[in-house]
């Protein structure tokens, strides 16, 4: 769709907002992580990298931003609607469709909402360990007026090892709404038991 990277440009032109970014992995398929999240803004803004770079990505959104009239938009734009109420299957699925053979660039928002909260979401983490998908690390720092693709790791397993680099990636960065970024940490640590 040609109509994609025009509306990136005009976006980085009217925004205030620069784009500076790694090249995506060069397969076509990766997880994207989109952090900070604390603004409805991270969404354009996500766009707008994705686009930037040539690909189309897929998504992850609460189901009530699937219902009519907005939802034809949400579908359009590849989203994938997530009950929070019932998210079990959400992974497998996603896994299965990978699997399968589709290409994705699947954008995930680890801190599952813009309000700050105690830990991120793992599905991106299972997601990219199950497919053997690449992880990207993008980013939207209000500090800087900065925005892209950085980092792109390969999981290891090692949770705390892995999310040690998620860390240290996003040490730096500043959400539009910082006092509600929540750092970067997975349930799946704090049962990890002590070296």
């Amino acid at each position: 769709m040609l109509v994609r990277p025009l509306l990136a440009r005009a976006f980085w032109a009217l925004s205030g907002y620069r784009l500076r970014s790694a090249e995506p992995p060069a397969s076509g398929s990766a997880v994207l992580i989109g952090a900070p999240h604390t603004s409805n803004w991270d969404f354009l803004v996500m766009l707008a990298i994705s686009w930037s770079h040539g690909f189309s990505p897929k998504w992850l959104g609460k189901n009530s931003l699937f219902r009519p009239p907005l939802g034809i938009l949400m579908r359009a734009l590849d989203g994938i609607p997530v009950d929070r109420d019932n998210p079990a299957g959400l992974v497998d699925e996603v896994v299965r469709r990978i699997q399968a053979g589709e290409r994705f660039f699947l954008v995930v928002t680890p801190e599952g909402t813009r309000g700050r909260r105690t830990h991120w979401k793992s599905g991106f983490y299972r997601i990219a360990r199950a497919t053997n998908l690449p992880v990207v690390l993008g980013y939207v720092d209000a500090a800087t007026k900065t925005a892209g693709l950085g980092t792109t790791l390969q999981l290891t397993g090692d949770v705390s090892a892995d999310m040690d680099l998620v860390r240290d990636f996003y040490a730096d960065k500043r959400g539009i709404r910082p006092e509600d970024f929540t750092p970067p940490r997975l349930r799946e640590e704090d049962a990890l038991p002590p070296l």
